[in-house]
């Protein structure tokens, strides 16, 4: 029996010289051309080898002999071809010559302790901006260079999918097909029968909410890819309360970390939310034992258990690593006032007096009802300070009543949050809580009613006019930051609120800044827009030197917007 060469051995075959490469199938040598690349691969059955089918032998060459030697230019094309073909194939890491991205020296360091691992487990809570993603795909791609695996799929928020596939095909050379529920219809059309979704494409970006369902959890598990990234880790630990969205993201990675095979990178940039046991239920993932730690008493075998398993670092931390400097950008924060006129004055103070009252009758309800006056005061004057436009949204319920969740008697403070307070474990609803007034106004009196009325009559009387000092200050604000060649992005909390600044600034700057003012193009992408009609707005309005965009949290994720905008408003 003849036994085939070791991994890495340099054969020659079929009148050329190969390299060995390391082979799913037992039976079959893999081999790469020397001087070719991945798309002339080629596979030999290794028993024609033995009998003596195929001709499979070491490649040997001769020595350099004084005889051989040319000009200088030849030897500097000699040396630059030895050079570019050791940084393919020969140096310690075999993917750095099939990416696009020069990564930095600190982005190495999870590499480094991945490769001592098997398999690999991860969590990388590396600040922002650090680069989780390129640190996550140098790992994917050193183990498919090595063989050790052969497919990869990365579980994201919806929102992510098409950023993440981006990051593969445009920088790591890998495509991938995004799956989730947009993408299914066409995917599926492609896949041969019998075949699943999930199995048949060699990298997947899999929305995580589309893989937790019932309908699919299981199909995804059967024929998930051996390699996982889950980016957003945070929203997939355990939860502290009953979040049933989260319960189902993280019992899906459990079912994941189950398989003793599987290699797992958990990514985010808040991996402590302040609740311990949420904390150690990603840590669990990596290993099991992790979930029983006590992490304020960790003896020091504890402490480089878990530090083999866990990346986390500040921007500081690495601005200047191994002798190279990292010129992260620098913010320069600023925090602007403005004075309530007395007409904005008087209807705050008129809105407080009310949430008071509502507050305080509420005392002496139960349940639902005393819930519901709370969230009803708090949403009132979160849209009254926000814009006379989204108070008036959230007053005028004949328009805006049908929007929102459906409140009943079970409903618990989780439903309710998300449009009262931003918070970095969920998204928030960038929607005026209209429901929630209405919820409250159905508790309360006829003369109650009338005065909710008369604050909605208020409202839209401040509309565009000075008394709404908020927004002239911020178009004083946006008119210095263009004149200063800035291209300013203004985040607002409410879709009425963004529709309005924009209007108003696109009234406004002109005013402002004669002679560019009217050149400059100001548009609101809010999430009453589709996620394709978001990009194709933001596309748009970078093709104009003078911009702004005004949004709400939509915007927040999936998309990159720093290349084309330099600084940044907080409206709310």
């Amino acid at each position: 029996m003849i036994l085939p060469p070791a991994v890495g051995s340099i054969v020659r075959a079929r009148g050329r010289e190969w390299v060995l490469l390391p082979s799913p199938q037992p039976d079959v040598l893999l081999l790469r051309p020397l001087a070719g690349g991945e798309a002339e691969l080629c596979g030999i059955y290794l028993p024609l080898i033995q009998r003596g089918v195929e001709q499979v032998e070491p490649a040997a060459f001769p020595l350099p002999t004084p005889d051989g030697t040319a000009d200088a230019v030849a030897a500097e094309l000699l040396w630059n071809a030895a050079r570019l073909t050791l940084r393919d194939g020969a140096g310690p890491f075999r993917s750095l010559g099939r990416i696009s991205v020069r990564p930095r020296p600190y982005q190495f360091v999870p590499l480094l302790m991945a490769l001592r691992m098997s398999p690999v487990r991860m969590l990388i809570a590396d600040d922002v901006g650090v680069g989780k993603t390129i640190e996550a795909l140098l790992i994917a791609r050193e183990l498919l260079a090595r063989g050790e695996i052969r497919r990869i799929a990365v579980l994201c928020p919806p929102y992510l999918c098409d950023q993440w596939a981006r990051e593969l095909e445009e920088k790591f050379h890998l495509p991938a097909v995004v799956i989730r529920s947009g993408t299914v219809g066409p995917l599926e059309r492609k896949t041969p029968p019998g075949e699943s979704i999930f199995g048949h494409y060699p990298h997947i970006v899999v929305s995580i909410d589309y893989a937790k369902s019932d309908r699919h959890r299981a199909n995804f598990l059967q024929h998930c890819p051996e390699f996982v990234i889950v980016d957003e880790a945070h929203g997939a630990a355990q939860p502290a309360g009953q979040r049933t969205a989260q319960q189902q993201r993280h019992q899906l990675l459990r079912d994941l970390a189950q398989d003793p095979r599987r290699h797992l990178l958990l990514l985010t940039a808040t991996p402590h939310s302040g609740v311990e046991e949420s904390f150690r239920s990603l840590l669990a993932l990596l290993r099991p034992d992790f979930a029983t730690l006590d992490l304020h008493g960790l003896n020091e075998q504890q402490t480089r258990e878990l530090a083999r398993h866990l990346v986390q670092r500040r921007r500081a931390d690495v601005v200047r690593w191994l002798g190279t400097e990292t010129p992260f950008p620098e913010r320069e924060s600023v925090e602007e006032t403005y004075d309530l006129s007395p007409a904005y004055a008087r209807l705050f103070e008129q809105v407080y007096a009310f949430s008071r009252e509502l507050v305080r009758t509420g005392t002496t309800l139960t349940g639902w009802k005393r819930r519901i006056r709370y969230w009803s005061a708090l949403a009132l004057l979160r849209c009254v300070m926000s814009s006379p436009a989204a108070a008036q949204a959230a007053l005028e319920k004949r328009i805006y009543g049908e929007e929102g969740l459906a409140l009943d008697e079970e409903a618990s403070d989780e439903a309710y949050a998300p449009y009262i307070y931003e918070s970095s474990e969920r998204e928030t609803v960038d929607v005026a809580p209209a429901h929630i007034v209405e919820e409250g106004e159905r508790e309360v009196g006829e003369s109650d009613r009338r005065r909710l009325r008369e604050f909605a009559r208020l409202a839209a009387s401040l509309r565009g006019t000075d008394d709404d000092r908020k927004i002239v200050r911020c178009a004083q604000i946006v008119a210095g930051l263009l004149g200063e060649g800035y291209a300013p992005i203004i985040w607002c909390r409410y879709i009425a609120t963004s529709d309005y600044v924009a209007e108003e600034l696109r009234r406004r700057l002109p005013v402002l800044l004669p002679g560019i003012g009217s050149q400059v193009r100001v548009i609101s992408v809010t999430g009453a827009l589709s996620e394709d009609e978001r990009r194709e707005r933001v596309a748009e309005l970078t093709r104009f030197p003078l911009r702004v965009l005004v949004a709400t949290d939509c915007l927040s994720e999936g998309i990159n917007l720093q290349e084309h905008f330099t600084a940044v408003v907080h409206y709310d």
